[in-house]
């Protein structure tokens, strides 16, 4: 239950994030396109664009001493999976104009088809990824 309650808030507030920066700044929340515009030109509001991924990098440590435990989280330590899958995360990026949070929390909620196709490719990739690690490559 610890888990869902925890899930719930952090989903809230990702909702939260996403309306407050659209009301403010009229921007959607995609962390590819926040940090892609941090690199060289830099866009010229960088500045909110890096206090954001910041803060992407001081939660788990925020959240660590606020909740006395450490998040979990699980990653391969195979290097090889790590980089090509990092490559392939960011080629899906380009090719689809923006990422999950981009287009699976803001897009969808604007009833965007461009998002509502994008999101279904990522999940699909998704499904089939988990299937092809777990049950063919037996990781």
């Amino acid at each position: 239950m610890h888990d869902f309650i925890m899930a719930l808030l952090g989903g809230a507030m990702i909702g939260l994030a996403a309306v407050l920066l659209m009301a403010t700044n009229g921007s959607i929340l995609g962390i590819s396109g926040i940090a892609s515009r941090l690199m060289p030109p830099l866009s010229t509001d960088w500045q909110w664009r890096l206090a954001f991924i910041t803060g992407i990098f001081a939660a788990p440590p925020l959240f660590s001493l606020v909740m006395d435990s450490k998040p979990t989280i699980e990653i391969t330590s195979n290097t090889s999976l790590l980089v090509i899958g990092g490559f392939l995360v960011g080629l899906g990026t380009v090719i689809g104009n923006g990422c999950t949070s981009g287009h699976g929390v803001c897009g969808l909620s604007r009833l965007s088809i461009r998002s509502l196709i994008a999101t279904g490719v990522f999940m699909l990739f998704a499904f089939a990824t988990v299937f092809i690690t777990r049950h063919m490559l037996g990781a």
